[in-house]
């Protein structure tokens, strides 16, 4: 507990530097949430990562005395694993949630470079395309949040789009003294009734055991915006199908 103590005091000096305005009420009990969010997924993620070695280390014991696991026991074992990942990467998303807004420069970013980062790290199948028309090449934002903004946005493009094979676009433009930012799929969609829902926290329209996922990705989208204050919106694409989400930056 008192490693937890010290590292909440440092998480708060970080956010409260010489010179800076005295935050609202309302503002620091969010920074306190975040920081108590980040301080027990930090701590609680060291358990998970042994949850997830322990089905490794049963099934590795059984076949060392001669017993390959099967039937209900494979079973069991495969299920532990599954749900151990699934708490790990909430946990991950949680920390992410945390830390948006949080020790990074605010400052014009490059929206090529940012999409390159993000395509070399994100899983993104062969049988999808990725294309680019940024009419505006630059975003006024954190490095960090530009990054987990684009992975959010083109990870569930990918994740929900329902076929193997699919067209992604990100489009930029300035538009009535605002940055736009498009994010557009070919993919299934997402109905009306649900368009504010999905921005959520843990907010999924499909059960997990269909499509993994932690819920967390437009979480982070909305925050994001909300900080720079700009807004984010799902539009219907242009050809009827698919989902755009649209995001306005205030230019200055």
């Amino acid at each position: 507990m008192a490693g937890a103590a010290q590292r909440e005091t440092s998480v708060t000096h970080l956010k409260t530097g010489a010179g800076q305005p005295p935050p609202s009420t309302a503002q620091q009990e969010a920074e306190e949430l975040d920081a108590f969010i980040y301080l027990v997924s930090h701590d609680v993620r060291n358990s998970v990562r042994a949850l997830m070695e322990i089905p490794q280390w049963i099934d590795e014991d059984l076949r060392e005395a001669g017993f390959r696991p099967r039937g209900n026991l494979a079973d069991s074992l495969n299920l532990m694993t599954t749900h151990a990942r699934r708490l790990d990467r909430m946990l991950h998303d949680l920390l992410a949630h945390s830390r948006i807004g949080r020790m990074q420069v605010v400052r014009q970013v490059d929206l090529d470079a940012a999409l390159d980062t993000v395509l070399t790290q994100l899983p993104v199948p062969r049988g999808f395309r990725v294309t680019r028309d940024l009419a505006l090449p630059r975003i006024k934002l954190g490095d960090r949040d530009l990054l987990t903004l684009l992975t959010a946005l083109i990870g569930n493009a990918v994740r929900h789009h329902g076929g193997e094979e699919g067209e992604i676009v990100i489009r930029s433009r300035e538009e009535a003294g605002m940055a736009v930012l498009q994010v557009e799929d070919d993919g299934q969609g997402i109905p009306e009734a649900y368009r504010d829902q999905v921005f959520a926290a843990m907010r999924t329209l499909r059960p997990r055991d269909e499509v993994e996922g932690s819920g967390m990705g437009l979480a982070h989208v909305r925050k994001i915006m909300r900080q720079a204050g700009g807004s984010a919106t799902i539009l219907e694409p242009e050809g009827g199908r698919g989902t755009c989400v649209e995001l306005r930056f205030p230019r200055s």
